[in-house]
């Protein structure tokens, strides 16, 4: 994957992006190298690389050589997964065309790093074992600083892809918060989010790549007055944004009220408190745009948005609907918390 996607990093072939694209291959292939030698480790001690329910290892090493081999899977999946530290190359891979930052964001390589790390957790140590080795609290407080951390970043972007570059690292941290709390309401929530979360993005950065094209703006300090003139990508991005803070009826908030229960069931209340904290970090960095948007004067009265081809056009308002679909029935058959819930049933029990 990262192989296969570094061509669209560097699709311009500007020197910004050929450094981009070093340093893209660099983290990633380094959290590959790192995942792979994870790998060998584990099944040099268990002989099978099967993912099990109840995780492969229980029983297998001592304690802290588990918890050695915990964090070597950390690094390796950790890269994708975006994690403070090991975040810088998604910052800089925003060079990328917007389709390929959506691509990034949304879909592909940071979903590979969350997939990852479900998976390491739950079927190869299981969560006894995780339990036991006592490293779901530090993967939790790692977690909880890269939410805080990224959205106060992401506070002082003008430009519009950076500011979404940094809420995307803020977000993908709520699913390793998730995972890390270990308990069925936060771990549905946590693999709802996969798909949430990838909706709300790829709306917001659709809804930036409408606004290049038609305009070529890129910073946020320019988009004032906007919404009179691309209606139809205001009112999907407004609600994209307004999915991500966690307003009810979006997929965001389903996503929030579930890590919230699984805070309160694992006992652990400090974490509700960071949830409602990066809520409204998260509105700080997405209303004042909608807002200047919406009911700042416009350079232009004119509405350009006409001239947009429905090819760019339709398919932001067609995930702006399903953002809105996620959190109006979310238990529909196969939708991303009814599947979720499934597999919940299956790693805990009914």
């Amino acid at each position: 994957m990262t192989l296969a996607t570094y061509p669209l990093v560097i699709h311009s072939q500007t020197k910004e992006a050929m450094a981009a694209g070093k340093k893209y291959l660099a983290y990633l292939m380094s959290g590959g190298v790192i995942f792979l030698f994870a790998i060998i480790v584990t099944y040099t001690m268990t002989g099978t690389l099967d993912f099990t329910e109840g995780g492969i290892l229980h029983g297998i090493g001592s304690p802290d050589t588990l918890r050695v081999l915990f964090f070597i899977f950390l690094l390796g999946v950790g890269v994708k997964t975006a994690i403070m530290p090991l975040h810088g190359w998604l910052p800089s891979a925003m060079i990328a065309p917007t389709p390929v930052s959506a691509l990034l964001h949304a879909v592909a390589v940071v979903k590979a790093g969350t997939f990852g790390l479900l998976r390491v957790i739950f079927f190869i140590f299981g969560i006894d074992l995780f339990y036991e080795i006592g490293v779901a609290p530090v993967l939790a407080i790692i977690a909880s600083f890269t939410i805080i951390t990224a959205s106060f970043i992401a506070l002082s972007q003008d430009n519009l892809k950076m500011r979404l570059a940094y809420s995307t690292i803020s977000q993908l941290s709520y699913i390793v918060l998730g995972a890390a709390l270990l308990t069925p309401a936060a771990l549905e929530g946590s693999i709802a989010h996969l798909m949430h979360q990838a909706f709300m993005k790829i709306t917001l950065f659709f809804c930036a790549g409408a606004i290049f094209i038609a305009t070529g703006k890129t910073l946020l300090s320019e988009m004032h007055g906007m919404a009179q003139e691309m209606p139809y990508t205001w009112a999907a991005f407004a609600i994209g944004g307004l999915g991500l803070i966690g307003i009810p009826l979006t997929a965001g908030f389903i996503t929030k009220w579930y890590l919230m229960s699984g805070a309160l069931e694992a006992g652990e209340p400090i974490f509700i408190v960071l949830l409602l904290t990066s809520a409204l970090l998260n509105a700080a960095y997405f209303l004042p745009p909608i807002y200047h948007a919406y009911f700042s004067p416009s350079e232009k009265r004119e509405r350009i948005e006409g001239g947009v081809s429905w090819c760019i056009k339709g398919p932001l308002i067609g995930t702006a609907i399903i953002v809105i679909l996620l959190g109006t029935i979310p238990y529909a058959p196969y939708f991303p918390l009814e599947t979720a819930h499934q597999i919940v049933l299956g790693i805990f029990g009914s």
